[in-house]
């Protein structure tokens, strides 16, 4: 594997740890700087890109109503009535349109899609891939070959 692959899968992992950290804050909410250190000391997170978990974390937690807000005109389910795991793939694939200009969309949306399959409901994975997929027009028309407007 060369190291283009080793950081590739470091930061997939790091989406799946941040997806676990934002999973937990939903069931139990703690204040998220808590969840984040419990996280990144998990043994388990050693293969783990962990300053990309670390900014998903900090990008993510504390903007939750902001991409709830954005969320609210993109989907027809209102965020608190969304499966908690769709409901973190869908901020981490947000954030990662809108805060990671350097990630193409399409990565985002197969990492966000690889995350729901794994595991959110049957075919939630359609759903996050719906969602995402309206967001990243709006957010970035220029990768879609499309004028912004």
């Amino acid at each position: 594997m060369n190291s283009g692959d080793s950081s590739h899968r470091a930061r997939s992992l790091a989406r799946r740890l941040a997806l676990q950290a934002l999973y937990q804050i939903q069931i139990n909410p703690l204040p998220w700087q808590d969840v984040q250190l419990q996280f990144a000391a998990d043994p388990e997170a050693e293969r783990v890109d962990r300053d990309y978990f670390r900014r998903l974390i900090e990008g993510v937690a504390p903007q939750r109503e902001a991409l709830d807000s954005r969320l609210t005109g993109l989907c027809e389910i209102p965020p608190q009535e969304l499966d908690p795991i769709e409901h973190a793939v869908l901020w981490l694939g947000l954030h990662e349109l809108q805060s990671c200009p350097e990630l193409p969309y399409r990565v985002a949306l197969a990492e966000a899609v690889q995350l729901a399959k794994q595991f959110g409901a049957t075919d939630g994975h359609k759903f996050v891939n719906a969602v995402l997929d309206r967001a990243a027009q709006e957010t970035r028309p220029h990768e879609y070959g499309r004028a912004p407007g």
